[in-house]
């Protein structure tokens, strides 16, 4: 009896034990990270199109995880914000400045830090780092944007630089689909003795907006809501300083891909569609139902995958200790204000959506008003991994946040920088607080890779989003705000010390600063 007794003891102190181990064991992490999958068509985030968009399985996550109401991005442009998302960095300290810019060899980042902490660490689908990506234990990645239809991915084995396909292994199918089922085949080689950190990055929703056929008759015979600024047609009647990307352009593109498909970059779905004897206004909103249909057919390929992935952790048992991220490198204009695109500090490129679930710690359902920056990322997945926030790493980890307790230093402002400098769209810089938001378009390429060469005269934007939420009028000269500019100016000077952002290097900008601070 005391023999039985003592090995019922062993035994339970054994299961004890592997309960206690399983506890302090360090979560796996599922980064997802599609390309401007912009909030107003995840629905989660209200809008016009809540009741259009196919998000099952985003609703999903945001009923069991939080939901980040101000996440931000600092560089609204696919390159920068991946490399500000592994990094922790801004583009002028990371060097990635534009769609051009490798990270520089050697240069830490999350991944790096994760697998010296004992971490699995891989990277599949859409890379766009430009060189071959150091710091993962696997990777295969698409070689720049990637194709939609029997995509090429890059490994290791057959890596060369450059973001043609001219080395790689094809996969049969469409490109979401592909790099959802490479992803759940790398995990299931993993070694289970050790957390991993998975990212899995989708070309979708990325121009062209390609979609897969068991969509082809989604929206079909539906009128899709028009945004209220839908048919501004230019910067006369809104105050705005600049052209900006409009909605005829995607027309003219339309139209190129369907003379000249051979040459022209890339192939649409739905060509030929013509636009012939339309009106300025007819034509627009012609535009607009392919862009935002094409759009959300997208985007529901991803929500499917989504579900695929949160069903594996399940079924393999790990989905209480495994971080799972959603989230897009950056918004995009689905028609507001006329256009199309991000890079722009306005509010639908801005805000970056993103949702989080982690059972053991989060609370389901939550919505996060705190301002959180896509440089906060890494910092965060390394205090959930059990290591001290890196020195090179300048955000801040948010996970006091998504546990209920925001710290009271937490930043109320947030600073922006784009740099790919265009005369529609200029290079500026900027802050958001809680309620207003500041611009400054300098107008310089700076030398930087791919900028026009062509300068803008520097010029002011500011908006009240509390009054004037979908920033209908530039408010820069009225008098009403004149107090509150004055303070934003030295606000944004403020940060740009904070993060070292200071235009040391370019002198062209030491006048043009001056002139526009009044630092004389």
């Amino acid at each position: 009896m005391r023999f039985l007794f003592v090995l019922v003891f062993i035994f339970s102190a054994s299961i004890f034990a592997q309960d206690k181990n399983a506890e302090k064991s360090p979560p796996n992490i599922l980064f997802i990270l599609s390309d401007d999958h912009t909030s107003q068509a995840w629905g989660i985030y209200g809008g016009i199109l809540k009741d259009y968009v196919n998000n099952k399985n985003i609703e999903r996550l945001a009923s069991e995880g939080a939901v980040l109401e101000n996440a931000f991005c600092t560089n609204s442009i696919c390159t920068p914000s991946r490399g500000a998302i592994l990094t922790g960095q801004y583009s002028h300290v990371n060097q990635v400045y534009t769609l051009s810019e490798p990270l520089p060899p050697g240069h830490p980042h999350i991944a790096k830090e994760l697998g010296k902490a004992g971490y699995q660490t891989a990277v599949i689908g859409k890379w766009h780092l430009v060189k071959q990506p150091e710091g993962f234990d696997y990777f295969n990645v698409l070689p720049g944007q990637g194709r939609y239809w029997n995509p090429i991915l890059k490994t290791e084995e057959n890596w060369e630089d450059g973001y043609t396909a001219t080395s790689g292994t094809e996969y049969k199918g469409f490109s979401t689909d592909v790099i959802t089922d490479l992803t759940i085949e790398h995990l299931n080689k993993r070694d289970t003795s050790k957390p991993f950190l998975m990212f899995c990055n989708f070309k979708a929703t990325h121009e062209p907006f390609d979609y897969p056929k068991r969509y082809d008759s989604l929206y079909i015979n539906e009128e899709i809501p028009e945004p209220a600024s839908l048919f501004d047609f230019g910067k006369e009647t809104t105050g705005r300083t600049f052209k900006g990307q409009k909605l005829e352009n995607i027309a003219a593109r339309w139209k190129k891909a369907t003379e000249d498909p051979e040459n022209f970059w890339t192939d649409y779905p739905g060509l030929p569609y013509p636009l012939e004897g339309l009106d300025s206004v007819q034509k627009r909103k012609k535009i607009y139902q392919k862009l935002v249909k094409d759009f959300m057919r997208c985007g529901a390929a991803i929500d499917d995958n989504i579900g695929k992935l949160l069903d594996y952790l399940e079924a393999e048992g790990i989905a209480d200790n495994t971080i799972v991220i959603y989230t897009a490198d950056q918004g995009y204009f689905l028609g507001e204000h006329g256009f199309f695109d991000k890079r722009l500090i306005y509010e639908e490129s801005l805000q970056m959506p993103f949702v989080i679930r982690y059972p053991k710690e989060i609370k389901g359902g939550q919505r996060i008003d705190d301002i959180v920056l896509n440089i906060d990322f890494a910092p965060l997945m390394a205090d959930y991994a059990g290591i001290e926030k890196p020195d090179f790493m300048q955000g801040e980890s948010f996970r006091e946040i998504l546990k209920g307790n925001s710290p009271e230093d937490w930043r109320s402002e947030m600073y922006y920088r784009y740099w790919l400098h265009h005369p529609d769209r200029p290079a500026h810089f900027g802050v958001r607080n809680e309620r207003y938001k500041l611009a400054f378009f300098y107008g310089q390429p700076l030398g930087m890779r791919g900028t026009d060469k062509v300068v803008t005269k520097p010029a002011w934007e500011f908006y009240d989003i509390q009054e004037d939420p979908k920033e209908l009028q530039n408010s820069y000269d009225n008098p009403k705000y004149a107090k509150i500019i004055a303070e934003m100016k030295i606000a944004i000077q403020n940060e740009r010390k904070k993060y070292g952002d200071l235009d040391a290097n370019h002198p062209e900008m030491t006048s043009i600063i001056s002139d526009a601070f009044g630092n004389k």
